[in-house]
């Protein structure tokens, strides 16, 4: 049985991680970080500092503040962690790169298998289409999340500029510029309402015909059961970085 500390127990992706483990032998959340002390079925601290209880692995949906905190405990106690949550830094990314050089961190935008299948099939398509096509990403999501745009859309923009030498530059806002759209830019392009899950498309526009590319997350559930699989997979590995294309074998 893994045992698990979830950083972010109370948050909704945390509560679905503590309810999955609760149907799945294989897995059990021994403990949680959270300064919202939710009711929940296992010791929740406030900090890491606090912290008594050693897991098999870290599970974090919480918020890039905490990032110092959740890397210095995985380092003194040697523990792989996976780190799911969205807008960090760049500085904070270089933390965490140098970090997987002392422990397994699993690392990335989106959860989501779908998510990741779907950046695979970006990447085929660029390379397909090459530079007859515009690249347009538009994402969705509900109205209480910070970070704009979302770290998936930017992960779907980096797929496609991984395989096009880095050449794009992305476009966030053309509202002030009047000028025709450049050959060398993504735009993303950010819709905030209701409580939509999360949406993602990437379009591939060329002469007379449009690729569209799409994802659509119902629940959070995906989420979830993404970050207990990446667990599984960690576990057992030596010092590095992963993602989801590692376990998926993409």
């Amino acid at each position: 049985m893994l045992k698990i500390l979830l950083s972010g127990a109370s948050g909704h992706v945390g509560k679905k991680i503590a309810a999955l483990s609760e149907t799945n032998e294989d897995f059990k959340v021994v403990c949680g970080v959270d300064r919202f002390n939710a009711e929940c079925k296992f010791p929740v601290f406030e900090s890491f500092a606090n912290v008594n209880i050693l897991p098999d692995v870290i599970i974090d949906f919480s918020n890039p503040s905490l990032l110092g905190d959740i890397l210095k405990f995985a380092k003194q106690n040697k523990i792989p962690c996976i780190l799911a949550t969205t807008g960090y830094s760049p500085e904070q990314i270089n933390i965490i790169k140098g970090t997987s050089k002392e422990i397994p961190v699993f690392f990335t935008a989106n959860m989501s298998l779908g998510i990741n299948l779907l950046s695979s099939l970006v990447k085929k398509a660029s390379e397909v289409l090459g530079d007859d096509f515009d690249v347009e990403i538009i994402e969705k999501h509900h109205n209480q999340k910070l970070d704009a745009p979302s770290g998936t859309a930017l992960m779907l923009a980096d797929a496609v500029n991984s395989v096009n030498d880095g050449k794009y530059s992305y476009e966030y806002d053309r509202h002030s510029k009047r000028e025709k759209r450049p050959k060398n830019e993504i735009g993303i392009h950010s819709v905030r309402g209701g409580t939509i899950v999360g949406e993602h498309d990437v379009i591939f526009a060329g002469n007379d015909e449009v690729i569209t590319i799409s994802h659509s997350a119902f629940s959070k559930e995906v989420f979830a059961m993404g970050a207990l699989r990446a667990a599984k997979f960690i576990v057992s590995k030596s010092n590095g970085l992963y993602d989801m294309n590692d376990v998926l074998s993409l």
